[in-house]
């Protein structure tokens, strides 16, 4: 996954929740628009869109970004951060089986998820189904083991990547047409009528859609909150491959010469470049 880009009405505000609290770089700052991440990946993208409005609750857009950190340390330092600058964000924390994660909101209202993953051999799959659960995590008992002295010095924040990206939909049937049956993801996961979990290369997952909040919602229009979705494949040939399997479906496709973008059934606007684009534009 590449970098999700937020439509935003306080620039400051959002950029220091992601930078002081989360812990991401500055990678960029051009007038109304910021791009943070860590070691040079863009993890979120700040797009200044002060005459916007905030979408209504039920509407279709993001239900969260999820940040992976390489270790539970790294993991365990995000968590304090936040919890310590932005106290009043957290709404929850799960082990997954595959992963821990921890719920937080930022400070416009989205979701954001900063998770660490077990090892693959870990996992558990059954007939290609993923065994996935939410079972309580404790966040004081998580912090006490991995919270370490270089942590609290902020040393030790590691790596971080756009894990995955949760979006809420209308319906998770139109989801899966959309996302596995065109656009060519691997389902992994599904609730019946709930979510649908999906991914590339056996990941438990790279997207999520789900109609918890948002069942029976139509296109949107252009709001505060989720702006883009940007998804990164290996090369120019994937990239070519993928655009004709869309129009063969009667996606519309918008290229510009270097990436593509499509908008699902709810005008979520995904885009897809190439490995070596990623960091461009």
């Amino acid at each position: 996954m590449g970098a999700v880009t937020l439509n935003v009405a306080d620039l400051d505000a959002m950029a220091a929740y992601y930078r002081d609290g989360v812990g991401l770089d500055v990678l960029s700052a051009d007038g109304p628009r910021m791009v943070l991440g860590r070691a040079g990946t863009p993890v979120v993208v700040l797009e200044h869109t002060p005459g916007l409005k905030h979408a209504a609750p039920h509407e279709a857009g993001l239900f969260h970004t999820a940040i992976l950190f390489d270790t539970e340390e790294a993991l365990a330092a995000a968590v304090y951060s936040v919890a310590q600058r932005y106290p009043g964000t957290f709404t929850g924390s799960s082990d997954h089986l595959v992963s821990k994660a921890f719920y937080f909101d930022d400070v416009e209202g989205n979701g954001v998820e900063l998770y660490w993953d077990r090892d693959r051999s870990e996992w558990s799959w059954t007939h290609g189904t993923l065994e996935m659960g939410t079972v309580f995590l404790d966040p004081n008992a998580f912090l006490r083991e991995h919270l370490t002295e270089r942590a609290l010095a902020g040393a030790a924040f590691g790596a971080a990547q756009v894990g995955h990206v949760h979006l809420s939909v209308g319906d998770v049937a139109s989801a899966t047409e959309f996302y596995v049956s065109r656009l060519g993801f691997d389902r992994t996961l599904e609730i019946p009528g709930q979510a649908v979990f999906v991914s590339a290369g056996g990941y438990h997952h790279h997207m999520a859609m789900n109609a918890w909040n948002s069942r029976g919602a139509g296109r949107r229009q252009r709001t505060l909150g989720l702006g883009q979705v940007d998804i990164v494949v290996p090369g120019s040939d994937d990239l070519g491959e993928l655009t004709d399997r869309m129009r063969h479906y009667g996606v519309e496709a918008r290229d510009d010469g270097r990436t593509v973008a499509f908008d699902d059934p709810w005008a979520n606007v995904i885009r897809v470049t190439t490995a070596d684009d990623r960091n461009a534009g």
